[in-house]
């Protein structure tokens, strides 16, 4: 089964996303990564690394991120640990991580969960 990090520049939004999406995908096994180190608004690539290690899945691992910066460190992360099959996403963070988790929990291939999350992105909330 794909496994689903989420990665922020803060903690509080990271975290905040994966217990959201936790409510809705079963035994999909999500992670978050938020912040610089010291606790400030950041990403590191290392942590990122650290964490993409410990929830590998044969099946890939499916990296949603909020902004450009984290966009680098998850892409420096997956450098990291060369061993590990992992994609960043360019979902939305918040949609992309609910349609991910749905699609993974139902057995979908890494790139078919991508897919899912990128189709978020499509989604219309607020009609004119």
């Amino acid at each position: 089964m794909v496994s689903l990090l989420i990665v922020s520049h803060s903690k509080q939004l990271a975290e905040g996303v994966k217990e959201f999406v936790q409510q809705i995908a079963g035994e999909v096994v999500i992670a978050a990564a938020g912040g610089a180190m010291d606790g400030s608004i950041g990403t590191n690539p290392q942590h990122i690394a650290d964490i993409l290690e410990q929830i590998a899945s044969p099946d890939g691992t499916l990296i949603l991120v909020d902004l450009l910066g984290a966009v680098i460190s998850a892409e420096t992360a997956i450098e990291l640990v060369p061993d590990v099959k992992a994609i960043v996403s360019n979902a939305p963070l918040v949609e992309g991580a609910y349609f991910a988790a749905l699609e993974a929990a139902a057995e979908a291939t890494l790139e078919e969960t991508d897919a899912a999350a990128v189709q978020a992105r499509e989604l219309i909330k607020v009609h004119d």
